[in-house]
């Protein structure tokens, strides 16, 4: 049985008003988030500006359901869904961009295929997008370059900690259930 893992969910839109309906949305499946960042910039492309206009804004959110690793891409349709709920005229208002945290990596989830990620079933393919070596997460070749930056990266290794100590306390009750 795999390592139960930290979900995380990365969103923007240009409407900051629906970051509150979003994070609430995803509470029912993941609980409230236990770790926000403030609305950030989201300007190192321009490939979702014709769809969802210009100043777009992210926020990251950590959650503390720790989950298995294999229910990304049920979560990941669950998102494309939520994704619906905001949208105008066929287009979409907000963009809303699962993943988790373990302790080796930041896993996201895409539907999109590239010679980097692997299928995961439903439409749904898998990328580790920074790995956790010598004390902070690094990136890859094709990691995108938000999620490469220093910013987000300490992001990430802040979730890190968080989810280290979630671990401990999920392995202190497995153990008390083992032996009682």
């Amino acid at each position: 049985m795999p390592e139960p893992v930290k979900p995380v969910v990365g969103v923007f839109t240009a409407q900051e008003e629906l970051f509150l309906e979003v994070a609430g949305a995803l509470a029912v499946r993941l609980g409230e988030p236990d770790y926000a960042t403030p609305p950030m910039d989201f300007n190192q492309t321009a490939y979702y500006a014709k769809e969802m206009g210009p100043g777009l804004k992210r926020r990251i959110y950590g959650f503390p359901r720790l989950i298995d690793p294999g229910e990304l891409a049920a979560i990941k349709r669950w998102t494309v869904g939520l994704e619906e709920r905001w949208r105008i005229g066929g287009k979409r208002q907000v963009n809303i961009d699962p993943g988790y945290v373990s302790l080796a990596k930041l896993v996201l989830a895409t539907t999109k295929d590239n010679i980097h990620r692997i299928y995961l079933g439903d439409g749904v393919y898998a990328e580790v997008t920074l790995f956790f070596r010598k004390g902070h997460f690094h990136p890859w070749p094709w990691t995108y370059p938000d999620y490469a930056s220093e910013e987000y990266r300490a992001i990430f290794e802040h979730i890190r900690t968080l989810y280290r100590g979630q671990l401990r306390a999920h392995d202190r009750v497995l153990e008390k259930m083992i032996h009682p």
